[in-house]
């Protein structure tokens, strides 16, 4: 009897063991499914001396990419920029970059079906859509000071909040986002988008942006009765050599705001940031320089550049280098190609004014 109770007890406790096993196997195994269901891979590239791998947990760097894709129509072009974007950079891409997509209901179907299109194989994307109105409500202050100054007339391409977005983009933003690299979709990479985010990384402390030199003359048009009357290198394409005891003593050409990277977690914590925002203070540098633009958030980046240079990284031509030469054929031509020359290896071409981007 007590060998029959034994091998009983035996063969209870395997069972026991068993069960255990069985569960442990089947919730291990739905857990894994789960993840992988929401999991996006993304291959490992190797692009000259950079190294990046997606899958490493000690890879904590955020790829987030804003782009802007509102008031599309079945027949915009911005169609087919918005694709060739998202095409060229998972193609030339060697990190994991999140898609962060600005849109408006109509525009976000159109959006889905591009995005569609363009993965296909072992590519995948990870993206977000943010609706215009909900954006715009969050940053409306901002809009409603900077338009006075910054915007052509009511109704017409700047005047609304999509151009200012860059500068309310830390209220958009989910608050786990620390950077961003806000996109046009004028844009051809040619080289890895890892390279611009690695810009990040010489930031000077103070820094909340980074922008590119503009590349034509306008704002030395904007600013031609200020400099009439004051010697000043603001406007003034940039020189070898000092020409000045300015605050920008080789001259100062202005930003282009065609790729804008944006310290998020810097700009939500500085005060500073939020005085010159103020009315007042825009009201100042704009009446100062006797400054009335056209181009949203670029021209309040540019004032930003002589009156606080310390909040903006000005970035090599590289990383923003704009084809349009409007300007040399609209009484500039002497002396177009002092600000229009980029003798740098190029990462990203910008083909504003609608000029055609060679891909070759």
């Amino acid at each position: 009897m007590w060998k029959t109770r034994s091998v009983n007890t035996f063969l209870n406790i395997c069972i026991i063991i068993g069960l255990i096993t069985l569960f442990y196997y089947a919730f291990s195994t739905e857990d894994s499914n789960n993840h992988q269901r929401h999991m996006r891979k993304i291959p490992r590239r190797q692009i000259g001396n950079l190294k990046f791998t997606s899958s490493s947990p000690k890879n904590t760097k955020e790829y987030n990419v804003w782009l802007i894709f509102t008031k599309v129509t079945n027949a915009s072009t911005l169609i087919y920029k918005f694709r060739d974007l998202v095409h060229n950079l998972l193609n030339v891409s060697s990190v994991p970059l999140k898609f962060n997509i600005i849109v408006d209901r109509v525009s976000q179907g159109i959006a889905e079906n591009q995005i569609a299109d363009v993965v296909y194989g072992n590519k995948t994307i990870v993206y977000s859509f943010y609706d215009i109105e909900e954006s715009a409500k969050k940053i409306q202050d901002i809009v409603e000071v900077m338009t006075p100054h910054f915007s052509s007339k009511p109704g017409t391409y700047y005047s609304d909040a999509l151009f200012y977005i860059s500068l309310g983009l830390y209220r958009i933003a989910p608050l786990n986002q620390n950077i961003a690299i806000l996109l046009d979709c004028d844009l051809y990479f040619k080289k890895d988008i890892g390279l611009l985010f690695n810009e990040f990384d010489d930031f000077k402390p103070s820094a909340l942006f980074g922008l590119a030199p503009e590349l034509t003359p306008v704002y030395r048009h904007i600013l031609h009765m200020y400099k009439s009357k004051h010697n000043t290198t603001f406007g003034e394409y940039y020189h070898d050599k000092n020409i000045s005891k300015n605050v920008h003593p080789r001259g100062f050409q202005g930003y282009n705001s065609g790729v804008v990277l944006i310290n998020l977690k810097a700009q939500r914590n500085s005060s500073e940031f939020q005085d010159i925002i103020k009315s007042n203070e825009v009201e100042r540098m704009a009446s100062k320089y006797r400054f009335r633009g056209h181009l949203g958030d670029q021209d309040f980046y540019t004032l930003v550049g002589y009156e606080y240079p310390h909040l903006i990284q000005t970035l090599n031509c590289r990383f923003n280098r704009q084809l349009c030469t409007w300007w040399r054929d609209h009484g500039y031509s002497n002396i177009f190609n002092n600000y229009f020359k980029c003798d740098n290896d190029i990462v990203v071409l910008h083909g504003n004014c609608n000029t055609r981007i060679p891909k070759r």
